[in-house]
């Protein structure tokens, strides 16, 4: 099996490199080349490859924006030389991304997540992902991975996030997700009705929420029904009381 691939970067040596990169892959042909967002759509339209190499920061239109205006459907790596970048949308919505400049060996670690995301039933379309991680209202699901491939987890089944650096692991029953973002940036993206934060490093789905508990001392712990038992700050503790927690 070839995958047909084109590569969208305004940059030539970017485009260059990379395409010399993948001439050593067999399984990958590199079929289109552009250097804009608005060339970036035509190709993409007129080629039809089955992944895309995007960068984020493009004249005419963002990568981002490219993949919510075509008509085609690719999967997506997106390519970009600002850390900021590297965070919820891309882990939440594309199939992986490259922070520039990078080498054959990252390059062929996400090749890995490639090869395995084209070893599944192409039901969750770059495009659909990006439009529901990027979107301005709450979101209704996280896309995390699992088993080599990417799968839709229902925020409703969410009891509570962890935050450890820059990234967090969403806990599902008996299930561990983990996310490259910081938890702040999720947080921003879910019903504030739902899900509130308890400390600097958890928040959880009051749906979830067994009990919060008085433990002395002032404190709250949140009981949640997988059984854990979670800190309330001192901070949070006193907003919730006047909530009548």
């Amino acid at each position: 099996m070839t995958i047909s691939v084109v590569i969208a970067d305004d940059e030539p040596i970017a485009r260059s490199g990379l395409r010399d990169m993948l001439a050593e892959v067999a399984w990958l042909s590199v079929v289109g080349e552009a250097d804009s967002g608005p060339a970036a759509v035509e190709a993409i339209n007129r080629l039809k490859p089955e992944l895309v190499f995007l960068d984020i920061q493009m004249p005419g239109l963002l990568g981002i924006d490219v993949l919510a205006k075509v008509d085609h459907q690719p999967f997506a790596v997106f390519t970009t030389a600002y850390a900021q970048h590297a965070v919820a949308g891309f882990e939440l919505g594309a199939l992986d991304y490259l922070l520039k400049p990078f080498g054959p060996e990252r390059l062929a670690k996400c090749l890995e997540r490639v090869r395995a995301a084209f070893g599944e039933p192409n039901t969750l379309p770059a495009f659909s992902r990006l439009r529901e991680a990027l979107s301005n209202g709450p979101m209704s699901r996280l896309f995390v991975r699992s088993g080599g491939g990417i799968i839709p987890v229902a925020v409703e089944e969410i009891g509570w996030l962890e935050s450890s650096g820059d990234y967090v692991t969403a806990h599902v029953g008996r299930s561990r997700y983990m996310l490259h973002l910081a938890l702040s940036r999720l947080e921003a993206r879910l019903d504030p009705k739902k899900f509130v934060r308890i400390h600097r490093t958890h928040m959880v789905n009051l749906d979830h929420v067994v009990a919060f508990r008085a433990v002395g001392g002032g404190r709250l712990v949140a009981e949640l029904d997988d059984g854990a038992k979670l800190g309330v700050s001192r901070e949070r503790a006193k907003e919730l009381r006047l909530l009548g927690v």
